[in-house]
């Protein structure tokens, strides 16, 4: 719903509020707001009128009511409004107060729940021309979305609870009242009171080690979205990686993930001799327990990742080039609504590549690459064919829908190829020093698709006299023809393996060769055998995907016994092969499925899973079976898609 059509809606309709026998909330008289048509669909926030630009948040975290009690306290910049609007979404709102130090009790009103319940509330402050200092007091709900409290026993030691939070894309309201647009920008501090047997740390500066008060302060200084504002409190370890970089997480993980990531500082080191000076001091990460819904979260300061990609031979650390990508395009830069997203992840992608190559070279980059690309076609193809196939385009119009509905690898693979694509036309040299200065520009700020086209044009284009097809990205459905195309001589070369074994040829059959000794007459019996070490993950992921979409059952329990897809410990690997042997009927996974959908809260692996079992009446029952027994170990992002796959409304 537009901003201006809510404000009449609540203006003219009947006003719920929150606690209507309260005068003091009832008598409330908030004069006609003028909004701006360019303001965020899915905010409420007259940021337009009034802003916040310093949050502070006293908090103190409750494991057994599973409650955070809070204090947003936030500093604005006023432009003459008397009423500043904030979204809610199922927070207990007990009161507001004005001022800093001497704090003074005004009225606010709740606002209806939109339709959908994706938006929440409008929580409607009154205030004065000249208020600067708006005090919320507030607590979480059973209802809050963003937040993920865990048991001991679904944590990596078994002993301690944990909980974390995820607010992309509007889920930070739902445990902060605040103005939850990606267009307003602010910096925030914090100071928390957690168990003290547990540690708090946050998207900021953060503690190293813990405290005996379990109290923790924090400060982010440079301005973020809203969405970044992130909290996690577990029993964590730190490991220091690199003079500005580590990683947190349980003690019982943290000799695994100082592995996994032990090329971080590298990592940080390319991308800044690609894009220039890493703009927030320290590079930390933290890994999440299984039930994190995503492979990574690019919090500033503090990347929340999934245990998933701990493959134990770093095969997937292309999700943490990812994340640091993020460092430069949407945390420095960031889209100013939903529909720009892919301003966020495809420049993110396109960096992540040439972090990519820049460490393990252009091979295993293009090789990266064409697994995205297969995966875009995929995606690409059932948009098309559903009830909106204008989300192919960029540029998306998410107006009255979900903004996760725009989290496609449209976004993502599209959006990087439209870059790679302009690389190539015009020029490796150019396009890296037009990317520099995109990112000196527009350095802390929030723009649209429209911004950065001017921008386009004018320091790249135009200068350099070419012609390039931009609305045909950006404002067209499905990929453009000029769309370029990435040859790889060893994905072919595991694609062709695909075709010999489904043919019927025995790929692991023994061959005995006869090598010469140089300098004797002997020659020495040498056995080749085709091993899992022969290739990278992402190619056994090709392979896979090459075969038929319904295989013969013995061919997999063949390819299982010489290279046990089923249990590799790759989440990437397993995930596919799941898909494949659901297909075909090979009942083999069946066990090894289970447990890892009883494991893994990963959205993009349980979604496509639960989406091929949905399929057959028996392995529907069967994956219902399974889910209510997983969904607690899920976040909410996460089950809630799995109910819609599994529950579908007739």
């Amino acid at each position: 719903m537009k901003f201006l059509q809510l404000i009449t809606f609540l203006f003219l309709s009947v006003f719920l509020f929150n606690g209507c026998d309260e005068p003091s909330k009832k008598n409330l008289s908030p004069t006609e707001i003028i909004a701006d048509s360019n303001l965020d669909n899915h905010s409420y926030a007259n940021t337009n009128q009034i802003r916040t630009k310093h949050l502070h948040l006293d908090l103190d975290v409750d494991f057994e009511k599973k409650t955070v009690y809070g204090v947003a306290r936030h500093e604005m910049e006023n432009f003459g409004a008397d009423t500043a609007i904030f979204d809610i979404k199922a927070l207990d709102i007990q009161k507001i107060t004005l001022g800093k130090g001497a704090e003074k009790e005004t009225d606010f009103m709740i606002g209806r729940w939109d339709k959908d319940s994706i938006l929440g509330q409008p929580l409607l402050v009154k205030i004065t021309k000249d208020t600067k200092y708006i005090n919320i007091y507030y607590k979480t709900t059973e209802k809050t979305e963003a937040l993920d409290w865990l048991s001991p026993e679904l944590t990596a030691g078994k002993t301690h609870p944990y909980m974390y939070t995820q607010g992309e894309a509007i889920l930070t309201r739902s445990w902060i009242p605040l103005q939850d647009s990606p267009a307003n920008r602010l910096t925030y501090s914090a100071k928390v009171k957690v168990p003290k047997d547990l540690m708090a740390v946050m998207s900021a500066k953060n503690p190293t080690k813990k405290n005996e008060e379990g109290i923790y302060e924090f400060e982010m200084n440079q301005p973020i979205p809203c969405y970044l504002i992130a909290l996690a409190v577990g029993n964590l370890n730190y490991r220091k990686l690199g003079p500005t970089c580590g990683v947190y997480s349980e003690p019982e993980m943290i000799n695994s993930c100082a592995y996994e990531f032990a090329d971080l500082s590298k990592m940080i080191r390319a991308a800044e001799k690609l894009y220039g000076k890493y703009q927030w001091e320290q590079y930390d990460l933290i890994v999440l327990p299984y039930s994190f819904p995503f492979g990574g979260m690019e919090n500033p300061r503090l990347t929340f990742v999934n245990p998933t990609i701990l493959a134990g031979d770093r095969s997937l650390v292309s999700v943490i080039a990812h994340e640091l990508a993020h460092s430069w395009s949407g945390n420095l830069v960031t889209n100013s609504s939903w529909d720009d997203f892919w301003l966020n992840e495809g420049f993110t992608v396109y960096f992540e590549s040439r972090i990519m190559e820049s460490l393990y070279g252009k091979e295993i980059a293009d090789i990266l690459s064409l697994i995205e690309f297969q995966e875009l076609e995929a995606e690409m193809a059932d948009i098309s064919k559903g009830e909106h196939p204008e989300d192919t385009q960029l540029k998306l119009n998410l107006n009255g829908r979900n903004p996760d509905d725009g989290m496609t690898d449209i976004a993502y693979t599209k959006g990087a190829f439209f870059l790679k694509t302009l690389e190539k036309e015009i020029g490796r040299e150019k396009f890296d020093k037009f990317i520099n200065s995109y990112f000196k520009h527009y350095a802390f700020k929030t723009i649209n698709t429209e911004i950065f086209v001017d921008y386009l044009n004018v320091n790249l284009l135009e200068p350099n006299q070419l012609k390039f097809n931009t609305n045909d990205w950006i404002y067209k459905e499905g990929i453009p023809k000029n769309c370029l195309k990435i040859v790889s001589p060893r994905f072919e070369q595991v694609q062709l393996l695909a075709d010999r074994f489904a043919a019927g040829e025995d790929i692991f059959k023994k061959q005995i060769k006869w090598i010469k000794i140089k300098g004797r007459k002997k020659k020495k019996k040498q056995i080749i055998q085709l091993t899992r070490d022969k290739y990278i993950a992402q190619e056994w992921m090709a392979f896979i995907r090459r075969l038929p979409k319904k295989i013969d059952p013995i061919l997999m329990r063949k390819l299982d016994e010489n290279l046990n897809f089923k249990n590799w410990g790759n989440s990437e690997i397993m995930n596919e092969w799941y898909v494949l042997g659901i297909n075909s009927g090979y009942s083999d996974i069946r066990p090894y499925m289970e447990k890892f959908l009883m494991k893994v809260g990963r959205r993009k692996y349980l979604a496509p899973i639960y989406q091929e079992l949905a399929k057959t009446p028996d392995n529907l029952k069967w994956a219902q079976g399974v889910f209510e027994k997983a969904k607690s170990n899920y976040h909410y992002i996460s089950s809630s898609t799995i109910e819609g796959i599994l529950y579908k409304k007739k």
